[in-house]
């Protein structure tokens, strides 16, 4: 596991697809090495199997391009805020050593999207102490890494920490232009056909299954990119004060 530049988190397999989908595809475009991780195996949606949405997610992966794709197998619904989930993340970022980390914004009307950011931002912050020791022996999901990756410990903190959306939205710190990528994101959308397109007499109605999610979806990014003169963007949230040279300075994207 090398150094990447943007490691991205995701409650459920197809969360960052909602979310962030089209700014993975257009940083793995621009030369960017992009990590993707999964919290849970989402194994309490109404449709589909543990096996066909971490299948759908790989796929999801390889559209995106991102250079790979794991999954922490926590338990969906949680609880997320526990020492292991925390030295979880704190293993992965200190093996992967991103410059920018982007989680789910704070507030969502899914109680997983809320718990998990919780639990993500105190890790973060926890990666960065370096009397923090690691807890307990090397978790499943590092299987195939290398040694050294693998038992990596110095401390490490990204330069910067961005909250993306998956149900709701807010005021944004800065949109992301993903006009030119945007047709990634609904490939990869269409990946996960247990969520949107189930088939089968088992295959429940749900708020994914409806027709007018994709509609919800592509809205909101058709109208964050209206209000800043794009076709689509993807917005984020940054706690931090962004520092620009001046005023006429808007090479500070992240």
């Amino acid at each position: 596991m090398d150094p990447i530049d943007l490691l991205v988190f995701g409650p459920h397999p197809d969360d960052i697809e909602i979310g962030f989908g089209a700014t993975v595809a257009l940083h793995v475009a621009g030369g960017f090495r992009v990590g993707l991780c999964d919290l849970t195996r989402g194994e309490l949606g109404s449709n589909g199997t543990i096996e066909d949405r971490l299948a759908e997610a790989e796929a999801a992966r390889a559209v995106l391009g991102a250079e790979w794709r794991i999954n922490f197998g926590w338990p969906d619904g949680g609880p997320y805020d526990t020492s292991e989930h925390v030295s979880d993340v704190v293993r992965l970022l200190r093996a992967c050593r991103p410059e920018v980390v982007a989680i789910p914004y704070w507030s969502d009307r899914h109680p997983d999207h809320r718990a998990a950011s919780k639990t993500l931002s105190r890790a973060i912050f926890t990666a960065g102490l370096r009397r923090f020791e690691q807890s307990g022996g090397l978790p499943s999901w590092l299987d195939g890494l290398p040694r050294d990756a693998a038992a990596a410990t110095d401390a490490w903190r990204p330069r910067r920490v961005c909250h993306y959306f998956i149900n709701d939205d807010a005021p944004v710190s800065c949109a992301i232009d993903v006009s030119e990528v945007y047709d990634k994101k609904r490939q990869a959308l269409r990946c996960h056909t247990t969520q949107f397109l189930p088939a089968g007499d088992d295959a429940v109605s749900t708020r994914l299954t409806d027709s007018t999610f994709f509609r919800l979806i592509e809205s909101r990014d058709m109208r964050l990119g209206a209000l800043t003169g794009v076709a689509y963007a993807e917005g984020v949230v940054i706690r931090e004060p962004l520092l620009r040279k001046s005023l006429f300075d808007d090479r500070g994207t992240p």
